[in-house]
């Protein structure tokens, strides 16, 4: 089936201003990268892994941290606190099952990031979730064409 790989230039600008928004508001650029791989594996979008695989990287992630991202629970040691909150709060917003994030997800982020951090770690996590989105009903590939 072939696919389109084309994406609006004004829904392109739009998004990205929002992402960069987000990323420049939550002030933590590793801790974005983190949040934006997570929400990929889970939506098993391999262009937005790629591309955020390589960026947390730039930002000084360890391969420890990126590899068992998927298990983070798991592994108490590698992550503090507030990201373990924020990787709890990305995984709510993403899976939606209960239509709702729990209010306790929702709290536990609320005790590590002020109301300010905690509205772009929001809108980061649901740009995200847009991108993944566009890219997986594109079937654009890692390393595709750029949109």
């Amino acid at each position: 089936m072939n696919r389109t790989q084309l994406l609006d230039p004004e829904v392109f600008r739009a998004m990205a201003a929002v992402s960069a928004t987000a990323k420049k508001g939550l002030g933590d650029p590793g801790l974005a990268e983190l949040v934006m791989i997570r929400a990929s594996q889970i939506n098993h979008c391999a262009f937005c892994l790629d591309m955020h695989l390589g960026l947390a990287r730039k930002h000084g992630e360890s391969e420890d941290r990126i590899h068992f991202l998927g298990a983070w629970e798991e592994t108490e040691d590698l992550y503090s606190e507030r990201e373990r909150a924020a990787l709890a709060l990305t995984e709510a917003v993403t899976v939606l099952t209960e239509g709702f994030v729990p209010d306790e997800v929702y709290e536990a982020a609320a005790k590590h990031f002020d109301e300010a951090a905690l509205a772009h770690l929001i809108a980061l996590i649901t740009v995200i979730n847009g991108w993944n989105r566009l890219m997986v009903s594109r079937r654009v590939p890692p390393g595709g064409r750029q949109p």
